[in-house]
């Protein structure tokens, strides 16, 4: 029997235990609802890690492109971002993957072929960390700018304000070429 062939039989059981290595990161009133609670309305971080998971194992079977690879990570990735996960805690559940594979398939694993072809499996999943880890840096690049300009537009209504500031009619606070008053 083919390691993709033992995906299959096994492919509910994996996606469901890697969710739940997902799940179980959050605190335990969160994970209890997120594991709880089905309608993908009333918790849509459950229902799109459950999904995403789901596509990014068939993904790995047939041979995942890294645009599709960040499509399906993201959303996943950019949640636990928010949530001040630290890297290692927000990627490190796809590296999981491994394990959940070797314990859902063990009975099987005894086939030089397929050690083979985990070995590939395991490569494929590393790569996938390292694209994980790219969407998780993408995202904390982008809270930060936001985080700066909310700052710095502070201060310059604050300055404004307080009357540090003269406006030139052709200049913008976004461009900082405002002039500061001596």
């Amino acid at each position: 029997m083919k390691l993709g062939h033992l995906l299959e039989k096994h492919e509910k059981s994996v996606v469901q235990k890697w969710c739940d290595v997902v799940i179980d990161t959050y605190p335990p009133d969160t994970a209890r609802f997120l594991k709880s609670q089905a309608d993908p309305f009333a918790n849509p971080v459950g229902s799109t890690t459950l999904k995403n998971l789901q596509s990014l194992l068939e993904g790995i079977q047939r041979g995942l492109d890294r645009e599709t690879a960040v499509s399906l990570l993201d959303p996943i990735i950019r949640i636990r971002a928010v949530q001040k996960f630290t890297p290692s805690q927000a990627i490190g559940f796809i590296l999981s993957l491994k394990t959940i594979i070797r314990t859902e398939c063990s009975g099987a694993m005894d086939s030089p072929e397929i050690l083979k072809e985990m070995a590939v499996l395991d490569s494929q999943i590393d790569d996938l960390c390292l694209v994980g880890f790219d969407v998780y840096m993408t995202c904390k690049e982008t809270i930060y700018k936001i985080k700066a300009n909310e700052q710095r537009n502070r201060v310059f209504s604050a300055f404004e304000r307080a009357g540090l500031v003269t406006d030139d009619p052709g200049s913008d606070p976004n461009s900082g070429s405002s002039n500061l008053n001596s």
